[in-house]
């Protein structure tokens, strides 16, 4: 396979006529092919190898990258999910009551942390690619979002808790899509969906502990201090996300070219099995390229679009997520009893979500993996929408964030696959995708509106099509071409 440049090949696949100006990356245009380059040999530390030792030496690798980055990465999760819902724990404590909201204004508080969401996801991740410094840029945005979040203890009224809700998710949108770029730019495609499950395991995690921290707070603090105990869920909460992004400050490494707790043999290694799977070095000369550049080639890029139409209808499948806890009160519990239940389906949520992203990257298999956990979410909210028994429907509530998640996790590793390079563009398609899926929850906060308790009618039949319309564009996007040139090898991991 002949290694070629990160801009982006013509339709036709033919290069244009040879410019001899001295070519420009300010001028240049993405949609004509540039001259193949001779591909680059491995470093010597790497091709004096023999491929049982190479295979010894990345497994060894891969296994102490895993140690000294993914719990960080899955803890810091945890708090960023933490701090942008229990907003629903606090509902059940008496935030609505105390606040006075009234008709939609809960759902719109909802909502509106999603405008902040979607408009910084593509201008941070782009930032974070100039920069190249994770290790600082990602707990500091954490440091933020815990602020935020404890000031939410503060507010009196609708107006503030909209406020504090919309820079709330300006602020963490830097976190999730950043991390997604984080470890594409450490692991290989065949080795990313297994990491995304662990990183998103973080928002599982978070929902199955999070009614049993809230339960265990409304039920022993309120009015401790003269405050309410949906004050104190936020002040605890962020208070811990602050001292947890202050700490991985130390802990957290950059890219593995400039990591100090890897030796200079490793650093070699797993730079070059990136530019090995991918055929490019991901390292970036950011002061050579636009701070747009890797915008302008993401969204040139067809794929692009097919995948963020496919994240958002899966994202608007999920849309009970955010509502999971007032869907569990439909089965006539105390709200201690409600916030315990919704525990369960999480725990399972994380072992389906691992299991099926790790079959996925064992068989190189993505279509079924994506789509066969949606079937499961149909028949869930059919169920869920004829009846009001409290067997039938719990069972239902068992199986939507398993059967969501499950599939959700997949696509999301499936992005880099399809879009694995340049640097640039990569961060900006991720960011781009993400930012799109979350749009989904601003308009699908309303789709539980308190008349509707206990059958919420609109959100299965609307989950339903979402999931309809997500295998159609699976189908679309298996059947685009996934690559940038005949000779760079299938997306797909074989």
């Amino acid at each position: 396979m002949r290694s070629r440049t990160s801009h982006d090949f013509s339709p036709t696949g033919v290069a244009p006529a040879p410019d001899t100006s001295k070519p420009s990356i300010d001028n240049m245009d993405i949609t004509t092919a540039p001259e193949p380059v001779i591909k680059k040999e491995p470093p010597p530390c790497v091709s004096r190898l023999t491929p049982e030792e190479r295979q010894r030496a990345e497994k060894k690798l891969v296994r102490k990258i895993d140690i000294r980055l993914l719990p960080v990465l899955v803890i810091m999760y945890i708090l960023n999910y933490l701090d942008r819902n229990n907003i629903a724990a606090a509902r059940l404590a008496g935030l609505p009551q105390d606040l006075n909201l009234h008709g939609s204004q809960y759902q719109t508080c909802i909502s509106i942390l999603f405008v902040g969401y979607l408009l910084m996801q593509i201008p941070s991740n782009l930032l974070l690619t100039k920069l190249g410094k994770p290790a600082i840029y990602l707990p500091i945005a954490m440091i933020l979002w815990g602020t935020i979040s404890t000031l939410t203890a503060a507010v009196q009224n609708f107006s503030g808790l909209v406020a504090v809700r919309f820079f709330l998710g300006f602020v963490e949108a830097a976190y999730f899509p950043g991390c997604l770029y984080f470890l594409s730019a450490w692991y290989t495609r065949q080795e990313l969906g297994f990491r995304t499950a662990a990183l998103y395991s973080g928002s599982l995690i978070s929902g199955a502990f999070s009614g049993l921290i809230a339960a265990g707070i409304t039920e022993n603090m309120d009015y401790v201090k003269g405050l309410r105990a949906w004050r104190w869920l936020f002040i605890i909460e962020g208070a811990i996300t602050i001292a947890v992004a202050v700490l991985s400050m130390f802990v957290l490494p950059n890219f593995p070219r400039t990591t100090s707790w890897l030796s200079e043999e490793e650093k070699q290694l797993a730079a070059w099995r990136l530019e090995e799977d991918i055929g490019e070095d991901d390292k970036i000369e950011s002061e050579q390229r636009p701070f747009l550049h890797g915008a302008k080639l993401a969204f040139a890029d067809i794929k692009t679009w097919l995948l963020m139409l496919q994240i958002l209808t899966l994202v608007s499948s999920a849309s009970v997520t955010n509502f999971f806890p007032t869907v569990v009160q439909t089965l006539h519990y105390t709200n201690i009893q409600t916030l315990l239940l919704t525990a369960p389906p999480y725990v399972l949520a994380v072992v389906t979500t691992f299991g099926n992203a790790w079959h996925a990257d064992r068989t190189g298999e993505r279509y079924f993996h994506i789509t066969l956990p949606l079937y499961i979410s149909v028949a869930a909210f059919i169920i869920a929408a004829a009846t009001t028994s409290t067997g039938p429907r719990y069972l239902a509530m068992m199986l939507m964030p398993p059967s969501f998640y499950a599939s959700y996790v997949v696509a999301l590793g499936w992005i880099s696959n399809v879009i694995p390079r340049p640097a640039e563009k990569r961060a900006a398609a991720l960011a781009g995708i993400n930012a799109v899926g979350d749009a989904s929850s601003i308009y699908s906060s309303f789709m539980y509106p308190d008349g509707d308790f206990p059958r919420f009618g609109e959100f299965p039949f609307s989950f339903n099509s979402s999931s309809c319309n997500e295998r159609k564009l699976r189908n679309s996007i298996d059947l685009h071409p996934r690559c940038d040139g005949a000779e760079i090898r299938s997306c797909e991991v074989e």
